[in-house]
């Protein structure tokens, strides 16, 4: 979206690739060199999105089935859009947030084997234009991913099939186009200088540097 004046980056992977970590890295990094940050997350933005978490991510009564499931994503995504990332692009920020797009796709579509045109159609009508300038994938094997994953909820549950199916939905979608994928197998540090390194790049490619 090169009308607006903010800059909007994605960060995606599969359970225990290190996002939070490296959200917080960049995000201080970014502001030690001058820019405005706002950091947020899917599901979770918003106040509604904390209910839409809790719902989708601990609640032990009661299982969504696939397609509810995709529909409280787009739910707390379109709320998220609304309350906190446009506001935050007009105003200028670099806005970081853990999940978006591309793990619905990656999940909804790909994970759970609902229709991927349907999913894409779908999640586009919840975005209303809005796309991330850059997408950074941290790629980390399921079986590591799964071992050091510090939260526990419904999809670190999942059986390790539908995580591979996962991780190879967010590779396919990197293969598009618009995304940095690193290796998040490697130490903190590395990881960091190689996400900070696409971020600049983008950065300077969006201002005509």
């Amino acid at each position: 979206m090169s009308e607006r004046p903010g800059f909007l980056i994605a960060f995606e992977g599969t359970e225990g690739a290190g996002k939070s970590t490296q959200v917080e890295l960049a995000a201080q990094a970014l502001q030690r060199a001058g820019h405005r940050v706002c950091v947020t997350l899917e599901p979770g933005g918003t106040p509604l999105g904390k209910e839409i978490r809790q719902l989708l991510l601990h609640r032990q009564d009661t299982v969504p089935t696939p397609l509810a499931e995709l529909f409280l994503y787009l739910a707390d995504r379109s709320q998220h859009l609304a309350e906190v990332v446009r506001p935050h692009l007009r105003n200028g920020d670099v806005v970081l947030t853990d999940r978006f797009s591309g793990s619905t796709i990656a999940y909804q579509g790909y994970g759970r084997g609902l229709d991927l045109s349907t999913v894409v159609e779908l999640d586009a009508a919840a975005r209303q234009g809005v796309t991330p300038d850059l997408t950074v994938l941290l790629d980390c094997p399921v079986r590591i991913g799964l071992g050091r994953a510090r939260e526990s909820d419904r999809f670190h549950a999942e059986l390790e099939a539908f995580h591979e199916r996962v991780r190879e939905g967010f590779l396919a979608l990197a293969r598009g186009g618009g995304w940095a994928v690193i290796d998040a197998t490697n130490a903190t540090e590395v990881v960091h200088d190689e996400i900070m390194q696409a971020i600049r790049r983008s950065l300077e490619k969006r201002s005509g540097k």
